[in-house]
């Protein structure tokens, strides 16, 4: 486990190919996040998503979804089936098991397009259902909107599930960054709400009300994601500095853990974000929730959308998927 505490040559610690893709992005003069719009971030995040990641994989079956919102809303999700194994007739399986995912962004950037090549991947690895959920964005749709669409999402899915192919009994939660803090809060939702899931997927998720762990101060420029960034997102998504403090924010604040659904974690050693991860994962131990817990060591955040030149990102999509597969009690595991 990584102790907490400050490196005094943070950039040494980088993997080759992580160095090189990090000096890449400083030559071709990205414009920083906090330096954009909202609007334009979107747009200039949705450009690049697909330069470093894997080409998407072919599935059988594609189908866009509306789900219904507690206020009246719509929101987008895909639904993705891969090709069963051992046959061409997908009328042939039974029930799939399902993921369902929540992409990152900072609650204001990302979307189902960005993070498409990623639930392929997983569900062509871990061969299950992946429903991938468009929430709506900050600055239109403050917390805790995010909050209730993925709450909302979770519920619609546990209901529609037999209709759509999926076996209701087996669903797990998951999300990168700001996905996995959406994630973390909606399985406490499910487990007040007695909607069983079978597991926790969350890469590097933010956790805490602050910036304020050693490696917030270590990892605060030059490594992809950036401190001013991380204020220009929480900045966009809270109303007042008190909702910082709210568990559904912070889930580090959560009050209560026990009974919480397993959690296969997987950090980036070279993210602001790793420390609080840490904390979060010996939080759901404390509170009797197993974890597996893997730190890839020498990347950034947003490393696992890096599979065209970042080795750990494949690494980090095969663990995942044998998370899900044994936790989804799918054959092969």
């Amino acid at each position: 486990m990584r102790p907490m505490n400050a490196h005094a040559n943070p950039r040494s610690l980088l993997t080759p190919a992580m160095r090189s893709v990090i000096d890449r992005m400083a030559r071709a003069g990205r414009p920083p996040m906090h330096a954009l719009s909202p609007q334009q971030a979107r747009a200039f995040y949705e450009a690049g998503s697909g330069v470093l990641d894997i080409p998407p994989h072919k599935m059988a079956r594609v189908q866009a979804c509306r789900i219904p919102t507690r206020d009246g809303a719509e929101i987008p999700a895909e639904l993705v089936v891969p090709h069963p194994k051992g046959t061409a007739d997908p009328q042939r399986h039974g029930p799939w098991p399902v993921l369902l995912y929540l992409h990152g962004g900072g609650f204001t950037v990302g979307s189902v397009a960005t993070h498409a090549s990623l639930c392929r991947h997983l569900a062509h690895l871990a061969h299950l259902a992946v429903l991938s959920v468009d929430y709506r964005l900050a600055p239109e749709h403050k917390f805790p909107t995010a909050v209730n669409d993925a709450w909302d999402a979770l519920q619609w899915l546990h209901a529609e599930a037999p209709g759509l192919g999926l076996d209701p009994t087996r669903i797990a939660i998951g999300g990168d960054s700001a996905g996995g803090t959406l994630s973390i809060v909606t399985a406490l939702q499910a487990r007040d709400a007695g909607l069983p899931l079978r597991l926790q997927l969350l890469f590097y998720p933010g956790c805490a009300a602050h910036q304020d762990t050693p490696s917030h101060q270590t990892y605060a420029h030059g490594f992809v994601l950036e401190q001013a960034s991380i204020t220009w997102f929480f900045n966009q998504y809270i109303r007042t500095p008190a909702d910082r403090d709210d568990w559904r924010f912070s889930p580090l604040n959560a009050p209560d853990l026990e009974g919480a659904a397993p959690v296969w974690m997987g950090l980036a050693e070279c993210d602001p974000l790793v420390d609080e991860g840490v904390m979060m994962a010996d939080r759901f131990r404390m509170a009797g929730v197993p974890v597996d817990l893997e730190i890839y060591r020498g990347v950034t955040h947003e490393f696992i959308k890096m599979g065209r030149a970042i080795p750990e990102a494949l690494q980090a999509h095969q663990d995942a998927a044998r998370a899900l597969r044994q936790a989804l009690g799918v054959a092969g595991a």
